[in-house]
């Protein structure tokens, strides 16, 4: 006989359902985050490329001032489209961290349900 008998296996058997299913979730729900985030960054990585040449076309045209400005919300964009890079990332390392620590829950149960 075993370290556990038969009614403390099913017991862990059934945690370990519980537990995997919860996780597959989870993991599903991070998934569909990240394709959705990064469909929406690619689509929009562009913009801020577009709104430079943009700015470069006014810039003649405008005021000092109004140039100056227009520069300084270019720039400000510039950071929100790094912030938006870094989103990705991380909900990307979300999603590897996610599937890791599945993979090691899976494997944990199943050495306390094979010890003797």
């Amino acid at each position: 006989m075993g370290l556990f008998g038969n009614s403390y296996k099913k017991i862990i058997q059934h945690l370990q359902k519980k537990s995997e299913d919860h996780s597959k979730e989870i993991t599903k729900e991070i998934d569909e985050l990240l394709k959705d985030l990064k469909t929406e960054y690619d689509e929009n990585q562009e913009v801020v490329t577009e709104f430079n040449s943009f700015v470069e076309q006014l810039k003649n045209k405008l005021t000092p001032e109004d140039a100056h400005k227009l520069q300084d919300f270019s720039s400000r964009l510039k950071k929100v489209k790094r912030c938006a890079g870094k989103g990705v990332e991380a909900m990307r390392e979300l999603a590897r961290d996610q599937r890791k620590h599945t993979s090691e829950t899976r494997m944990e149960y199943e050495e306390y349900l094979l010890m003797k």
